[in-house]
Order: structure tokens, then sequence, then C-alpha cells
């Protein structure tokens, strides 16, 4: 991330160390937090990053504003990684610049944000200001966000990358919509990145997407990790499966979170939320084992048999 003025003064810049994934049975820190290789360039980040999707869009609220800023401290505190936002999530990138001035050492985030408009022409102008809502110069990652405009917006972005002014490119989908375009766009465009929903029921992409972005080379992030929060709520008070011991679970959401991570598609997930609590057991469920393609079996069969 590429850091203004205004966010240098807030903390210094260094780089973030990062230990790498394992699975079950393999041997190394139980502490660390997994990471995942970029696959075009090999650059590792944390599997676990944060959305900000209706939790982030807090308006000028003093309570929630400083909530989300402890938030985002305490995702540093965890390791960093990716943040993702929108023009679409109202006043989430406000927020988000809000909390990166609190940052001692703002370097540890990965800034993942979008275009978002039907009209190319407008996309220089609305990066422009994400920019200045964050308080950064330069992204790590921008995407098209739900395939709007997304020939035009892809040039746009496309020629940052060229001239230094962007790290990567993607796309987006969520819900599980536009499958066969997105498929299309991974065949025929040179991105980096593609995100999408991915969950222990809502397994489309395992069908096709996730093996094309590892025979392409393409990174990919998982958005609605719980299908905000109602897979959550519908295990509720259920007991955990006894093979969760093996993995490291002590949550429902921790075990929700290590089904996803575990598929060797998945570079990231970036689940949302505003609590200090639930951010800090999310970050939980990288570190520990992860389950095997045995277990990952196991898990979805058992889970949609409650």
């Amino acid at each position: 991330m590429s850091l203004s003025r205004r966010t240098l003064l807030a903390g210094g810049v260094a780089a973030a160390a990062t230990l790498s994934l394992f699975r079950r049975g393999q041997a190394t820190d139980p502490s660390a937090e997994a990471t995942r290789a970029i696959p075009m360039t090999g650059e590792r980040i944390p599997v676990i990053g944060l959305g900000s999707w209706i939790t982030f869009n807090v308006g000028r609220d003093p309570v929630l504003l400083e909530r989300c800023a402890q938030v985002i401290e305490a995702f540093a505190e965890e390791g960093g990684g990716m943040i993702d936002s929108s023009p679409m999530y109202g006043s989430s990138q406000d927020t988000i610049g809000h909390g990166l001035t609190r940052l001692r050492d703002p370097s540890v985030v990965f800034s993942a944000e979008k275009v978002w408009t039907s009209s190319p022409r407008q996309g220089p102008n609305q990066i422009a200001e994400t920019g200045d809502k964050w308080g950064i110069d330069k992204f790590d990652l921008l995407q098209v966000h739900n395939l709007q405009g997304w020939r035009g917006n892809l040039e746009t972005l496309y020629a940052m990358k060229a001239e230094g002014r962007l790290r990567y490119v993607g796309v987006t989908t969520s819900h599980g919509r536009r499958h066969e375009l997105l498929e299309q766009i991974m065949r025929e465009e040179p991105i980096d990145f593609v995100q999408l929903t991915y969950n222990v029921q809502d397994r489309e992409a395992e069908a096709r997407l996730l093996p094309l972005a590892q025979e392409r080379g393409i990174g990919v992030i998982v958005n609605r990790p719980y299908r905000r929060g109602a897979l959550v709520r519908r295990f509720q008070g259920a007991p955990l499966p006894a093979w969760t011991e093996e993995i490291g679970a002590q949550t429902w959401p921790q075990l929700l979170l290590k089904f996803i991570i575990s598929h060797p598609a998945v570079t990231v997930v970036i689940p949302a939320t505003r609590q200090m609590a639930h951010l800090r057991e999310n970050k939980a469920a990288a570190r520990g084992p992860l389950p095997d393609d045995a277990l990952r079996r196991r898990m979805a069969a058992d889970i949609a048999d409650l």
C-alpha cells in the first residue's frame, strides 16, 4: 500500500513478517497466522482479511467510528492483510481512512478497492476520490465491482498498472451471480485476482471457477463466508462436531473459515465485522491445522445434514 503524507505521519512504514500456510499434521508454529502466495507474483499475504460491506458504513457516528477504528487496529496487531471496500459501501471508505490514521505501521494493510461505475469515463475520478478517502496514493489492488462496465474499467486498471500506479487488477462478483461471464473473463483477460462467493453451503465455484483460477494463476478472494451472518446464526447453540478438535476450531465461525481457506485455490477470505472479539476470532481461524481433502468432504457432508 502506497501511503500519503497523512498516513505516513500517523505511523512508520515497515515490512510485515508472515509465515507459511500449513495443513493438518504438518509441524509449524501454531500461533502464527497462515499466509498464501499471490499466484502472479509469489507475494504472501495473510489468508484472513477484512471486509467492510455494511459493517463500516457508519457515517459520522462517533461511537461506531471509534469501534471500527479499534477493529482496524486489532486487525493490524493480528498480522494485518487485505482490507477490501468499494464506492458502493456508503461511508465505509471514509471509515477505513479514519482507522488507518491510527495505525503505527499502516504498511501491514494490503489495500483492496473497487471501481463501481457502468461509465468507464467516470472510473479515474472515482478511483482518485477513493484514494483521498483512504488517505493513500497507490492501491495494492483495484477490482471491477460486480463486472460493471468491465471492459472499459479493466482498460483503465491495466493502464494504471502499466504506469506503476497500481499493483494488481481484479474483477468481482457475489451471491453466485454471473459465473459464466466471470469464467469468460478469467479465461481471456490477464487479471491478477477474482473475488467471488464461496462457503460450506455455496460451493458452485468448486466445479469450474476455483480450478480455473489455479490453472490460470489467478488469486481468489472469497466474500460472504458467513452468508452475512446467516450461517453463524443457523448453527448457533449447536454442538461442534467431534472432528473439529483435529483442526483446532473452537467456534462455528472458525470452523466455517477453515473450510474456506483450506481450499488450495483460495488466497484470502474477507469476513466483515465491527466487533473486535469477532475480528480476533476470525484471525485465529488461520492458526493451527487446516482440514485435508478427506476432512473437507466430511465437513461438507456433516454440515449439510445439520
